[in-house]
């Protein structure tokens, strides 16, 4: 069958594994994180994905979740694209779906949800490329979030959150609405260029 030509491809990755047992995000006070995030090069590089991909921005925007909140997500998320992970997905999702029993139940039903995606985009199961855990793309889904809410902001007829900034902002804002996104209400903190270092 399909799937086990697929799988007799896939390889365990003991080094997820680990990655998981000590994962690199820690509790952070926000001024720990205001200095690792607002830092002149990311603040340029958002200027710069501002201006070279404003109609997808706008677009997006026009749903009521601002640009700088897109954009600020994107910049968190993998530095605007520079970082999405070096990780064959479909390595990471069966590594901690098989080898990693605290959550194995979780990461089967990614796995799942990894293998319709692949199917409903037409995408090969061992090309696209995330995080050790899995997420994918430059806003960083999950494989049941990327099925839920990710969307084809250009109509190109499909969702591609690697290089589509058109998909990505509108996948974005979609997400952001789908939980709860008030247009008009306030940020609990702002961030102003001025503030990088």
């Amino acid at each position: 069958s399909k799937l086990n030509a697929l799988f007799a491809q896939v390889e365990s990755r003991p080094s997820i594994v680990a990655a998981m047992k000590r994962p690199a995000e820690k509790t952070m006070s926000w001024n720990e994180y205001r200095a690792r995030f607002i830092t002149g090069p990311r603040v340029a590089r958002g200027v710069e994905v501002s201006q070279e991909h404003a109609g997808p921005l706008e677009k997006a925007a026009a749903s009521g979740v601002p640009t700088s909140v897109l954009l600020a997500i994107v910049g968190v998320e993998t530095s605007f694209g520079a970082n999405v992970g070096t990780h064959r997905v479909v390595d990471a999702l069966s590594t901690l779906a098989f080898d990693y029993p605290p959550r194995s139940e979780f990461f089967r039903g990614e796995l799942e949800q990894y293998l319709l995606m692949t199917r409903v985009e037409s995408l090969d199961p061992l090309a696209p490329r995330g995080s050790y855990a899995g997420a994918m793309g430059i806003p960083q889904f999950m494989p049941s979030s990327f099925n839920r809410w990710a969307v084809d902001g250009d109509g190109d007829g499909h969702r591609d959150l690697w290089n589509d900034w058109a998909d990505v902002f509108a996948s974005v804002a979609n997400y952001l609405e789908a939980h709860g996104w008030r247009t008009g209400e306030p940020v609990m903190v702002s961030a102003d260029a001025a503030d990088a270092r």
